[in-house]
């Protein structure tokens, strides 16, 4: 399917090497102001082709407002957005139209579909992102109006792990590294693989803070875990997911797990912001891990449409580390997940429906 939320829905549509691709937002409470620089700021973060860490394909990412929005406020209906594919290439992808990528989607599409858009995926892309980040974006000015904020940025690639956190070093460095120790480092070895027609892996470190709720996510079937989960997983190359402790909270005793509370609240976040399903007030931190881009230079076996065992070359322009742009993607679609929760909530009691309601009259 190709829709999320509950309260706030967001439908993506287009392919790579299609006309355009784009999202519809609905849900969104009229009177929010719609930033269209700030869409746009975000969107240059996650575009490729800005420097050696990610793809050369040079999209414009200009955007068009279609609905929904009315002298830079919503209105309460739909709001679409439509973004033009100005640079692809499908003449690259032409001698693999009957070939299934090694680790890519073209096998289960075929299969699932009877056919499939072999130009550079079509809609299994990773270029559909820029659509979710563009709702994300819009997710964000509704969180931001409730001192509620998202951020990104790289733990690690391949190895290389981050030994200190500065979200703040991350806005600028071409990587997105939050360890200025570690930069240089993970620099070189994402050039190293790429020089040698290969690609790498890396982790995302993913924060949201500010004025969060207790209580956003519901207590069995939409709870604030699962649909990190499930939209996290939902996005290309995402292998694995972590909330909080993650994995080193199953190598540990319960008494060092636990997080230990006193007068002012928890005095510690092993939890990562989600109890039972829901935001306990403190930050939401998540790990969101990678898979090397499937995209590589070096000749691979594979096989055709046909079953015929293929040795093949791929040409193409492809990121040598796709977390480094995912990383962006994450975090909007975390912004995403609380806001739905968010205007989920709204209706978790019934002292919060007469405030608005009685207070009318």
């Amino acid at each position: 399917m190709n829709t999320f939320g509950q309260r706030l829905k967001v439908s993506t549509f287009g392919e790579s090497h299609g006309k355009a691709i784009g999202c519809i937002i609905d849900g969104l409470p009229a009177g929010l102001f719609i930033d269209e620089t700030r869409i746009a700021q975000e969107l240059d973060r996650r575009k490729g082709g800005k420097n050696l860490f990610s793809t050369q394909r040079k999209e414009a990412d200009s955007f068009e407002i279609l609905s929904g929005v009315f002298n830079s406020y919503t209105t309460g209906t739909p709001l679409a957005i439509l973004i033009y594919n100005t640079d692809s290439k499908s003449k690259d992808y032409e001698e693999i139209r009957n070939l299934f990528r090694p680790s890519h989607a073209d096998f289960t599409y075929f299969h699932k579909y009877g056919f499939r858009d072999y130009r550079g995926g079509g809609r299994s892309s990773a270029r559909e992102t820029a659509a979710r980040v563009c709702a994300g974006s819009v997710a964000k000015m509704l969180l931001e109006h409730f001192s509620i904020f998202t951020q990104s940025g790289i733990y690690a690639i391949g190895e290389i792990e981050a030994s200190e956190i500065d979200f703040d070093f991350a806005k600028n460095s071409e990587i997105f590294s939050l360890d200025k120790n570690k930069e240089s480092a993970q620099k070189k070895l994402i050039l190293d693989t790429k020089k040698a027609h290969d690609s790498i892996g890396g982790v995302a470190l993913i924060k949201a803070f500010g004025t969060i709720p207790i209580g956003l996510g519901e207590g069995l079937y939409h709870k604030l875990d699962s649909q990190i989960g499930s939209l996290m997983m939902g996005l290309n190359g995402v292998k694995a997911v972590e909330i909080g402790a993650g994995v080193l909270a199953a190598k540990n005793t319960g008494s060092k797990n636990n997080d230990s509370m006193d007068s002012q609240g928890f005095l510690s976040n092993h939890h990562g912001g989600v109890l039972g399903g829901m935001s306990s007030g403190e930050e939401i931190i998540l790990k969101v891990h990678f898979k090397p881009t499937p995209s590589i230079f070096i000749t691979q076996n594979t096989q055709d449409i046909y079953k015929n065992q293929i040795s093949f070359n791929l040409k193409g322009r492809h990121d040598p580390c796709i977390a480094i742009r995912g990383s962006v993607v994450c975090e909007h679609l975390l912004a995403l997940i609380l806001a739905d929760l968010l205007l989920l909530n709204t209706s978790a009691k019934l002292s919060h429906l007469e405030k608005i309601y009685f207070s009318s009259h």
